[in-house]
């Protein structure tokens, strides 16, 4: 009985947001339109605050997101503003309820419930591989070279899907290979489950007129294509005519208005093009309105260590980033660097801490760029990963360094990888080329200790103010002295003054 009121209080209240964005949607012409549309952002901000409640929000920090929705000005709602305006309607709404609603308020409730519950990391995404095949050959990546032998059936993936979103998560990111090979199975799982909403790692080139016209009848999936700076940088890595691929996809989902970002990945040899202002501008006038920053990192034996920033670089593109981001600015994109963010989600977010990867051959591991497993869905639930001896040494584990410039257990403190590995007895997932984890934290151990000194310097330079919530355990909650030094040595010469647990 109760669980039946349960899912009708859970229907109305969908309803009722779903509502409000209709508001929003509203076609504007005047001034008081926008008046209106003002009017009702700040309804769903007061939502917001009566779903979590007064005591349970930090209220400083949405008063201050009011403030920003009463100045029609602000970078940031003008910014939500041209994404409404340009997005197909029941993209931007199934975007605003499947990820507003379901994801960031009644998800994260029920995730934060969870995790006490089975005292595990619960996540807030799940990326998942729907194959191994890809049709193109990037230089350094581990998944060109796996072939199309492994593929997770249409079973597996609504088996991932159906049991994470008990567990609280609606939001699935896929790659691979190239997710688009699998784009039957994509398409009906994504209307199988039209609660949640999908993500899309992509290399652009079999994105077509016929597979926009089926995301905008869903209406809750999303792109994030591939692209590295300029036509030369780009295809110097990718293979010729890929940059030409990226360029007629991001004009047609533009032209369906298909809410995308970019996907780039930094290295030595592109992060001056990739962090140019010019070329920032240019993704955000073909349409792209966020995009993820990734870290080279040397997995496989594919790999190209020689790739890897160097440490002048990794310093220039947090600067980058970050001044992209400042509020006067006013290029309409938002760029994430997932490396150099760490202090935003405090840390780490892998292990299951905020996200986990599953491979195309169904093993469950801690990263996309972590190859070591212990569990698998064709044998395991995803609960059972998640309590696996593997993730439960991440979840014991994370912060792994409280300087969350130095976040990973593998790039920046790859003794710590070890000690999990050999702790767990966690088995290589690499397909292409098994690799120890004594092999690939050799790769890392250099660019670490390079790293340190430089990335201490940083920290210490700033004032770092601790969360209202973290997902650390039980301990670390009730300790935070305990998080905020934990795995950072004595010799690191650390202003321990200048930092705030």
């Amino acid at each position: 009985m109760a669980s039946g009121i349960g899912n009708v209080y859970h229907l109305a209240e969908r309803k009722v947001y779903a509502s409000l964005v209709d508001k929003l949607l509203t076609n504007l012409s005047s001034k008081s339109d926008m008046d209106e549309r003002m009017k009702v952002y700040l309804k769903i901000v007061d939502s917001t605050v009566k779903f979590w409640g007064k005591s349970n929000t930090n209220m400083e920090g949405f008063e201050r997101v009011r403030g920003y929705f009463q100045d029609p000005d602000n970078r940031w709602v003008r910014y939500i503003n041209r994404i409404i305006d340009e997005s197909n309607p029941n993209c931007f709404k199934t975007l605003l309820v499947n990820l507003g609603y379901e994801g960031f308020l009644r998800g994260t409730k029920v995730i934060r419930k969870n995790r006490e519950k089975y005292n595990c990391n619960i996540p807030w995404l799940i990326l998942f591989d729907p194959t191994d095949a890809c049709n193109l050959h990037c230089t350094g990546c581990w998944s060109g070279t796996y072939g199309h032998k492994n593929n997770l059936s249409y079973e597996d993936m609504d088996k991932i899907v159906t049991q994470g979103k008990a567990l609280g998560t609606h939001l699935y990111l896929m790659t691979g290979g190239e997710p688009t090979v699998r784009k039957k199975d994509i398409l009906k799982l994504a209307e199988a489950h039209n609660d949640c909403y999908f993500a899309l790692f992509s290399n652009s080139t079999l994105i077509d007129d016929e597979l926009c016209k089926e995301v905008v009848r869903l209406g809750n999936i999303s792109f994030i294509l591939s692209v590295e700076g300029s036509e030369e940088t780009n295809d110097a890595r990718r293979g010729e005519g890929h940059y030409a691929a990226a360029m007629n996809a991001m004009d047609l989902l533009r032209k369906y208005g298909i809410i995308f970002g970019t996907s780039i990945c930094y290295t030595k040899s592109n992060i001056e093009a990739v962090t140019d202002e010019k070329f920032i501008r240019f993704l955000a006038d073909k349409g792209a309105r966020y995009g993820f920053y990734f870290h080279y990192m040397p997995i496989g034996g594919n790999a190209a260590p020689e790739l890897m920033p160097t440490m002048e670089q990794r310093k220039h593109i947090i600067e980058k980033i970050r001044e992209i981001r400042k509020g006067d600015n006013d290029i309409p994109f938002f760029p994430m660097d997932f490396q150099n963010d760490g202090e935003f989600v405090g840390g780490c977010i892998a292990g299951g801490r905020n996200y986990f990867h599953i491979n195309a051959q169904g093993d469950a591991e801690p990263c996309v760029f972590i190859h070591f497993s212990d569990t698998n869905i064709k044998t395991h639930s995803i609960i059972e990963m998640l309590q696996s001896p593997l993730f439960k040494a991440y979840h014991e584990g994370q912060p792994f360094n409280r300087n969350h410039l130095r976040p990973c257990p593998m790039l920046e403190n790859p003794h710590l990888l070890k000690e999990i590995v050999d702790k767990t007895g966690a088995h290589g997932t690499n397909a292409e080329c098994e690799e120890t984890v004594d092999q690939l934290c050799a790769k890392c151990k250099e660019y670490a200790a390079e790293w340190k000194p430089v990335a201490d310097e940083i920290w210490a330079s700033e004032d770092h103010k601790r969360k209202s919530y973290v997902n650390y355990t039980a301990e670390k909650r009730e300790h935070p002295e305990l998080a905020a030094f934990e795995h950072i040595d004595a010799e690191d010469g650390l202003d321990l003054n200048r930092l705030h647990a």
